[in-house]
């Protein structure tokens, strides 16, 4: 084997010493170099892209070649060259581009002649999407990441960044470098499958996958940013015409293309501006350079530049570019990254290979307006035969009547339709071996002096690593070691064998406070083993995707109480859903959806003596699953609980806190609720306090969750993944019963609940514009029979009584206490949540670009004894842009039957939306 892999390298390093083709730089008249210039050899698919300093270089055969030179903004240059021995150098200077106003392109009226340029290259977008049946590639791709200057604060890690410097390769100022090339091929409609066969980067010597980069800018998003050619982009841009130039097409005949200003309506998140080039008659894109903004965390601009160049009659990108800037936390980077692509071979959709003239119906009258009964059930060809020019309108009919028809063609073959991306990636055993020479011979850009002196670094440093690993084999030091400090801090797995882990999770990861347990602190140890594919095919048709199981111990010490409580657990995973049997004895918040969090909890009381959080003690065995069903559109959870719940009181009276505010003191570990029966007890009229006696409760909880979307997959190297409709409304069904009877040989006394209670529910979420969305859900349930239940059984709401809200943004009320309203009789809640890019404030463009944005929602609740509260609020997310962008502050009015109640603050993170 290693002789075969050193005649391989010999044969590359001759191959490549031996390689003929042609180099130099590109330039304007001013001699500035022109980086990222494509050079492109006519009559072919081959072509490259000049780097940063404008030096390119390209790979051919000995011949004659016609090279064409183009960049944005400039003429293009066309080049006779013979290629001999060896390289030969050839350097060009680019002359800046002349644009005329074209005469057919005169304004009609008030509308930009852009417009009709315009409708017509959006009407055939989809069209060009489908052009291609399939294609073979070869990839070429380089990606730098440079940091240029850290925040003052950077200055106290010295030492950090040297060791940095030394193990990492990283250095402000000089590029992180990544480079690959893959073979990649695609098949209409949805198969794209990439395998890389050379990956190289100036950090790591591991290998790292090339990932898939299939956006284009005939989709109606890229990147999640609303393409200029998309069906939606007049509600999102203005266009303006700045002229027409001329180009010898690939026929030798010269084609029209004319450069049109793309300006976003409101600049910020979710549009491009800049110019895009579009050719006259084909309306199809020759080129474009595009910026867009990204915020949150990291604020950056990223200008992308494209270049298409004809393969077999089709407009196919050849070079991509983008330049990246951006600040993190008072960190400045740049970033670059170049795409280069070589068609082998490309096979046109046999239907779309003749060309069909769009006309823009709202400047010319020529055509007939075809009806959309005369499309129905026509073929694309037998349209375009019969029809030798279409309007926009018509065109973009027909083209979704031919993805119709298409669609109940793979359906009669028996095709998985619901799959829409059926991808592949895989890596070349020798991709991380190659040498320098493989590289010299197949980079399509040519590296910088810096790029080269990254990796020159970086090879140093491997041969460093290589001598300290060889050391420390000769030492017998241990690959994987243990370390106490993980072991007592957070926590440590050990691999005992190649499908089983025991995982263990140390006390001090999580230590709480609360007045009835005191401090405690909870450690857990897990057994989990991944079943082999002998075993799944053992195994019963739901569990073959991989089942595993696992088995595991919480255990928790309450300091306050001097006591140890947990559970055991033991459950199975399979591909459908879990199944899970747990017990034990634990404490418990009486809402089980746990509204506030130990951590949270923790902090208010220690530092505010606000002692929210209330428990109650349960003995309990559980079993408790779900499975997905009917294409993963419908999921079904259950569960089923025999428990011993008990009441418990403040681990002592008189807790001190850490801070002892006026007018504040801890309260008891009950309750207050207002449909409680009156007792001495009362602390807050009307609300009386839970007095729960010990009991039992044999409970069954049962739920459906409907999803009323689409069921669609996505396959990435025979993984089947769902991809969920987020936009689809889901419909919830639940009920809930507490059994009188008795489990045979329960260690637990004969009393126990009697009720049944059922819940409605509905939720959507929907894209209302560029970042923005509206959400609703809709909640209704009423107990059918309640002759005896206790208050863990009620029906408990996401309340909130402190000034930090927590939880899901949309079910979450501001300002209604925990459990003083909750209900065993009926219910009914709305909650309406409206996410806004631009709405008041940010109507300010330069608000807008710090990255806030602006809520308004509405919570209501109904019960017997809480009549139409309401909750009115405006939220503004980013509290403070680049320093506390993951934070919103929200003003809330309260309303009770319409009258006004008072007014609230509330600070919350826009973690929870999920973005």
């Amino acid at each position: 084997m290693r002789f075969k892999l050193t005649v391989f390298f010999t044969l590359l390093t001759t191959l490549g010493l031996a390689q003929t083709g042609l180099r130099g730089t590109v330039k304007n008249s001013k001699g500035d170099a022109m980086p990222y210039a494509a050079i492109i050899v006519k009559g072919t698919s081959q072509g490259t892209i000049s780097n940063d300093e404008g030096r390119y270089e390209i790979a051919l055969p000995s011949g004659q070649y016609t090279i064409v030179f183009q960049y944005l903004g400039f003429q293009t240059l066309q080049k006779s060259v013979e290629v001999g021995s060896g390289f030969q150098t050839l350097d060009v200077v680019l002359e800046e581009q002349a644009f005329r106003l074209a005469e057919v392109q005169a304004k009609v009226g008030n509308e930009d002649p852009a417009y009709t340029i315009m409708r017509r290259a959006i009407a055939k977008s989809r069209f060009h999407q489908l052009q291609v049946q399939q294609y073979t590639a070869r990839s070429y791709g380089k990606a730098s990441f440079t940091v240029q200057k850290l925040p003052a604060v950077a200055n106290l890690f010295k030492k950090q960044l040297a060791e940095a410097e030394r193990e990492a390769n990283f250095k402000v100022g000089r590029p992180i470098l990544y480079e690959s090339v893959a073979e990649i091929s695609f098949r209409q409609p949805n198969s794209y499958n990439r395998r890389t066969i050379a990956a190289r980067n100036s950090q790591f010597d591991q290998v790292i996958p090339s990932t898939f980069f299939i956006s284009s800018f005939y989709s109606p998003k890229v990147g999640g940013n609303v393409s200029p050619l998309s069906p939606s982009a007049f509600a999102y841009y203005k266009f303006e015409y700045e002229g027409t130039f001329s180009e010898p097409g690939p026929d030798g005949q010269r084609i029209e293309i004319s450069k049109i200003r793309v300006m976003p309506r409101s600049w910020g998140e979710g549009v491009f501006r800049g110019v895009v080039y579009i050719i006259e008659n084909t309306w199809a894109l020759h080129s474009f350079q595009l910026e867009f903004r990204n915020s949150g965390g990291a604020t950056t601009t990223t200008n992308v530049r494209g270049t298409l160049s004809p393969v077999k009659g089709i407009w196919m990108p050849l070079n991509l570019r983008f330049d990246v800037k951006g600040d993190f936390f008072g960190a400045d980077f740049i970033a670059q990254g170049v795409i280069s692509q070589t068609y082998s071979r490309l096979v046109p959709n046999p239907a779309f290979v003749e060309d069909v003239p769009v006309i823009d119906e709202k400047k010319e009258k020529s055509a007939p307006v075809l009806s959309k009964r005369a499309i129905q059930g026509q073929s694309f060809e037998q349209t375009v035969k019969k029809q030798k020019e279409l309007t926009t309108k018509n065109f973009k009919q027909l083209i979704k009547e031919y993805e119709k028809q298409e669609f109940k063609e793979r359906k009669r073959r028996g095709d998985d339709v619901q799959v829409v991306r059926n991808d592949s990636s895989a890596v070349d055993s020798l991709a991380g071996k190659r040498s320098a020479a493989f590289w010299d011979s197949i980079r399509a850009v040519p590296l910088t002096t810096a790029e080269s002196i990254s990796y020159a670094k970086n090879d140093s440093l491997r041969i460093v690593r290589e001598v300290k690993i060889k050391a420390d084999s000769v030492k017998g030091k241990k690959k994987d070691k243990f370390s106490v400090s993980d072991f007592l801090l957070s926590g440590e797995s050990f691999k005992l064998a190649p499908r089983t882990q025991l995982v263990w999770t140390s006390p001090l990861s999580k230590v709480d406070y609360n007045t009835v347990e005191g401090y405690a602190i909870e450690a857990s140890l897990r057994l989990n083993r991944r079943a082999s594919k002998t075993d799944s095919l053992k195994a019963p048709r739901i569990f073959q995707a991989g089942p595993r199981w696992y088995v595991g111990a919480v255990g928790r010490y309450q300091f306050g109480r001097n006591e140890i409580v947990g559970y055991g657990q033991a459950g199975i995973r399979f591909t459908k859903g879990n199944l899970e049997a747990s017990g034990g004895r634990y404490f418990v918040q009486f809402n089980p959806n746990n509204p506030i969090s130990p951590l949270l909890n923790s902090f208010t009381t220690l530092l505010f003596e606000q002692n929210f959080m209330k428990l109650y003690a349960k003995n309990f065995a559980r079993l408790q699953g779900d499975v997905r069903t009917l294409g993963d559109r419908l999921t079904l959870l259950g569960s089923v609980e025999i428990a011993q719940r008990s009441e418990v009181a403040n681990f002592k009276e008189n807790i001190r806190p850490w801070i002892n505010w006026t007018n504040r003191t801890f309260t008891p570990n009950y309750p207050l609720n207002v449909e409680l029966p009156v007792n001495d007890e009362a602390v807050v009229p009307p609300a009386r306090a839970v007095n729960m006696p010990t009991h039992n409760a044999l409970t069954l909880d049962l739920t459906a969750r409907f999803n009323l979307g689409r069921i669609r997959y996505r396959i990435r190297n025979g993984i089947r993944t769902l991809i969920p409709d987020d936009e689809a409304p889901v419909v919830t069904l639940n009920y809930r019963t507490g059994s009188a009877r008795q489990l045979a040989g329960s260690p637990f006394p004969v009393r126990t609940v009697n009720y049944g209670f059922v819940q409605a529910g509905i939720r959507q979420s929907l894209e209302t514009g560029i970042r923005s969305r509206l959400s609703y859900a809709l909640n209704a349930g009423t107990f059918i029979t309640n002759d005896q239940l206790f208050f863990p059984d009620f029906k408990h709401f996401a309340g909130n009584e402190f000034w930090f809200q927590q939880g899901d943004p949309v079910t979450t009320f501001r300002m209604l206490p925990y459990y003083q309203f909750s209900t065993a009789k009926r219910f009914a809640e709305a909650h309406v949540l409206g996410e806004f890019r631009k709405f008041a404030l940010t109507q300010i463009t330069v608000l807008r670009l710090l990255d806030l944005r602006e809520n308004l929602f509405v919570n209501y609740l109904a019960t017997p004894s809480l009549t139409n509260y309401t909750e009115v609020g405006y939220g503004l997310n980013g509290l403070i842009p680049q320093v506390l962008p993951f934070f919103r502050l929200e003003v809330i009015g309260q309303f009770q039957n319409g009258q006004y109640q008072g007014i609230g603050y509330r600070v919350g993170t826009t973690l929870n939306f999920g973005r």
